[in-house]
């Protein structure tokens, strides 16, 4: 077990940045209404830039902007001079640069290049007085806070809050755009959170797979055609539209001797769950837990049956 000294000096080194956190948060100002209407105006993309640990922050800011509707990369100060100012486009581009001092001399040729080329610049700095804030035409100012620690000298209160700007810059774009969950599942088909985001259009089961019959068709024809298409269900149809389901308990419900010669309506369950194609597969398996189903149809907004669900499916997808 660590010792209680190192707690307590980890503790206090949290407890700062935490209080950074709120001190940045209270200072927001009209400058960050600016900076997002900067961007959303612009054709462009958002160059992030910055070096050091701050140009740590810029790579993961640039990352979280792209993955939610606002294009970016990031761009190194140091290799810029070595024909990387070619990423940057003239007239259409935004340089969203951080540096807690705003005196990086490595920022210098990035900076130049943006005012000979028209190029809006954002800082993000604890000094607006700074080569940065002079050459930016929105400064983003954060508050001046020491870091935490015993040496006030590596980054830490100053690049937790840089982090947090970003984050807050990316969100209020992503709101700002309508961004959703749809679009966000565009940029992240892999991983949980691929999987989370997956609609039921993208794992349900369609066409000649689908198990339907008409009300007035009998049992026996109905189990037949259960049976064939193995989802466990059936759907009933009239005029185009899924107007009752057959399961396995429905089945089980009306077990008798006169079963297979009744009309499929008089089985059915009627008005039963369904879903929209474009809903989230994590709604609808917890929709189909609440309600301790294990298939469901998904339906046009004309009430069209034009797929089945399982729930085998969905933990198949890596929903759980």
């Amino acid at each position: 077990m660590l010792p209680v000294n190192h707690i307590s000096g980890a503790q206090d080194v949290i407890l700062r940045e935490a209080r950074s956190l709120e001190a940045l948060a209270v200072s927001l100002d009209d400058s960050f209404n600016r900076a997002l209407e900067l961007i959303l105006a612009s054709q462009g993309r958002i160059a992030a830039t910055g070096m050091g640990k701050s140009g740590h922050i810029a790579k993961k800011v640039a990352a979280t902007l792209s993955s939610t509707g606002s294009p970016a990369f990031f761009i190194h100060p140091a290799e810029a001079g070595h024909g990387d100012l070619g990423m940057l486009e003239p007239k259409r581009d935004i340089l969203l640069a951080f540096s807690n001092s705003g005196e990086s001399a490595e920022l210098n040729i990035v900076l130049d290049f943006c005012a000979r080329l028209s190029l809006p610049v954002i800082g993000i700095t604890q000094n607006p007085q700074s080569l940065l804030g002079r050459y930016s035409e929105i400064v983003l100012a954060l508050p001046k806070i020491a870091e935490a620690g015993p040496l006030p000298f590596a980054p830490t209160t100053s690049t937790t809050m840089m982090l947090a700007l970003g984050d807050a810059l990316a969100m209020g774009l992503l709101t700002a755009r309508g961004f959703t969950a749809e679009d966000f599942h565009k940029y992240h088909p892999h991983g949980q959170i691929g999987a989370r985001l997956q609609s039921v259009a993208d794992i349900m089961h369609v066409g000649e797979a689908l198990p339907l019959v008409a009300p007035e068709d009998l049992m026996s024809l109905a189990l037949m055609t259960m049976t064939g298409k193995r989802l466990g269900c059936l759907g009933v149809v009239e005029a185009g539209r899924l107007v009752g389901v057959i399961t396995d308990g429905d089945l089980r419900r009306h077990m008798g001797p006169n079963l297979l010669t009744s009309p499929a309506k008089s089985v059915m369950t009627a008005h039963p769950i369904t879903f929209e194609p474009q809903t989230m597969v994590a709604k609808a398996l917890a929709v189909m837990r609440e309600k301790e189903i294990t298939n469901a149809f998904v339906t046009s907004p004309t009430e069209e049956p034009v797929g089945v669900i399982h729930i085998h499916d969905c933990l198949s997808a890596g929903i759980n």
